[in-house]
């Protein structure tokens, strides 16, 4: 097995698939475009759903490319092995083009050639769907394993719950999917198998073969498209190629564990409880500097990804304030993320100055929440003199509200004589997570793509606000993010005050005008070397010769995008914007509608 960098391995795996016809692609923005079900990217898909159900790409139908993602639904378990808030997904895509077998066979030979991880084949395992009433078994990726020279024992048959992606709504493209994983001690019964949580199967790769469209009876039917999606995670595979038994022993994590050891003048190697609280503090200002970093990125706030932002941050001064680390320094930390990555994400170098103003001004921010806290405790201690114990739900307050976490609040409790209810606290927290979890599945559940004639409008719309927008209060406004449903359109953009009301109906105004005008809508597709002489707007690729759509609308907009689109301009109907807010610093938010025009 090699032992690999993440740089070389991000690197063998683009130039792997390169050689067998794939062009590589700009990962996406971690702030998705117009995609109301998640607050951030989470997989490599995300930003490929139209491509997925038909739409042609630009770069042609065997695409490969490295995303970032985001997820914090597990949150709370950062700091153990394997738990992070923010990774790399390795990932390439057939759209139409080849299927099974040749997704299977390359994934095998990257996996055990010596020229590549020259993984052994002895501890390799690997699981296909089991099949069920609705879809047959997937014998074609059994037997094509089997071709492979894998043993029979070492392939299992799983059902849904472990080999089944999709649809990422009620209906749309889904199908079978094929893992692999290494085996990584000995299973720990004759019923074991990758299902179980033993620890003794460690998935590193995903191939998902999306055949099916499922239907609003809950039938399915072939696609027309056949597509393959494959994904594999970085952090995770170099931590096997490295030998180590957690993604922060790696050598991206290695700088930046450092600079919080050196600060806090703890090690990872003192006691689990430390170890915990400095990882979560790496992980966290990662995560956050990515967020921050992104041509698209927000800063801390009160809803949506500036929420999540915040959390972050605050969880780090939390756990810092444990390892008796200066706040105040945390932007330290940041600045040795940006060092690692700034060659493979130089948006993090281009955007430092936002970063470091965001985080420091949400530290002292918290400062201030957290001596708010402090009295709040006192409140709650003297009332609690009573009975000498501070109840869960109380304790559940002072974490949620004030971010103490339990071990805090016990230790304060004890220097008061009092004591603290863990198991009360644990009852709220767990509850609390369980609405969290059923929220969030609730907003995946409505799907990743709604390429409706209704949203299709919408989308539309926003590159006449933002044309609009640029003639009203300036050329340096730009785009900060989207988010479109059927019913209307909410757009993100960089700006420091509230817009007047002549403002707002200057830009209302412009938007009809385009509108009435009934201009036709183009696309063509260019470098971006072209895109910037044509004066387009968007986020720019950095890589040399990828091909890029641009959509005209008249002399009125020219704008890098994925669609979808209206035809023309005329097709509309009447914009109106129905508020103007502040989204976080420096940010402001419209949301409009479009209305019938008869």
């Amino acid at each position: 097995m090699k032992r690999l960098t993440g740089n070389e391995l991000r690197k063998m795996y683009i130039d792997y698939f390169v050689s067998h016809g794939h062009k590589q692609i700009k990962g996406a923005s971690l702030i998705p475009e117009n995609d109301p079900t998640v607050l951030f990217t989470t997989a490599g898909m995300h930003p490929l759903v139209p491509y997925l159900l038909g739409a042609k790409h630009p770069m042609g139908t065997r695409i490969t490319d490295v995303q970032k993602c985001v997820r914090t639904g597990d949150i709370d378990d950062v700091g153990d092995n394997s738990h992070a808030t923010f990774f790399e997904m390795l990932g390439n895509w057939s759209l139409g083009d080849y299927f099974k077998k040749e997704a299977i066979t390359w994934s095998y030979h990257f996996l055990t050639d010596p020229e590549y991880l020259g993984i052994d084949k002895d501890r390799l395992a690997f699981t296909c769907f089991a099949g069920d009433e609705t879809v047959p078994r997937d014998t074609e990726s059994y037997e094509i394993w089997r071709s492979l020279g894998v043993p029979e024992d070492r392939i299992f048959f799983l059902g849904r719950e472990h080999n089944w992606w999709g649809p990422a709504g009620t209906t749309g493209p889904c199908g079978p999917d094929t893992e692999m994983f290494l085996i990584m001690k000995e299973p720990c019964g004759p019923d074991c198998s990758p299902a179980c949580d033993c620890g003794a199967y460690l998935e590193i790769w995903n191939d998902v073969f999306m055949e099916y469209n499922k239907q609003a009876d809950g039938s399915y039917i072939p696609l027309s498209q056949k597509n393959v999606d494959t994904g594999m995670g970085l952090e995770r595979t170099i931590a096997v190629l490295q030998g180590v038994s957690s993604v922060y022993e790696t050598d991206i994590y290695h700088d930046i564990i450092a600079k919080v050891e050196e600060i806090c003048g703890k090690s990872v190697n003192d006691d689990e409880d430390t170890k915990k609280a400095i990882r979560i503090v790496a992980d966290h200002i990662r995560c956050a500097t990515f967020i921050m970093g992104d041509d698209r990125g927000v800063a801390p706030g009160n809803v949506d990804q500036g929420y999540v932002l915040r959390r972050l941050i605050r969880r780090a001064v939390r756990f810092g304030r444990q390892l008796g680390f200066p706040s105040e320094r945390l932007e330290e930390v940041s600045r040795v993320v940006i060092d690692t990555y700034k060659e493979i994400y130089p948006e993090l170098e281009n955007n430092k100055p936002f970063i470091m103003t965001e985080l420091n001004r949400e530290v002292k921010r918290f400062s201030r929440t957290l001596e708010q806290g402090v009295k709040e405790f006192d409140r709650v201690a003297a009332k609690a003199k009573e009975t000498g114990v501070i109840d869960g739900v109380t304790a559940f307050h002072l974490y949620d509200t004030f971010g103490f976490p339990i071990e805090i609040t016990v230790e304060m409790a004890k220097e008061a004589g009092l004591k603290v209810d863990a198991e009360g606290f644990e009852a709220a927290f767990t509850e609390h997570r369980k609405k969290s979890q059923a929220g969030s599945s609730q907003r995946f559940a409505g799907g990743l793509a709604d390429t409706s004639e209704v949203t299709a409008r919408l989308h539309t719309a926003t590159h006449l606000l933002l044309a609009s927008l640029k003639k009203v209060l300036g050329e340096h406004v730009n785009q900060r993010g989207s988010n479109i449903t059927p019913e209307r359109l909410r757009f993100d953009f960089n700006f420091e005050r509230k817009m007047t009301a002549e403002e707002k109906q200057q830009v209302e105004a412009m938007v009809n005008e385009a509108i009435a005008k009934d201009m036709p809508i183009t696309v063509e597709e260019m470098s971006v070397d072209e895109a910037k002489a044509q004066g387009a707007t968007g986020v720019f690729s950095d890589r040399y010769g990828e091909v890029v759509k641009v959509y005209t609308m008249g002399d009125f907009s020219k704008e890098i995008c994925g669609g979808p689109h209206a035809s023309r301009t005329g097709e509309l109907g009447v914009f109106k914007i129905q508020k103007e807010e502040s989204s976080s610093q420096g940010v402001r938010r419209i949301k409009a509608v479009l209305k019938s025009a008869e």
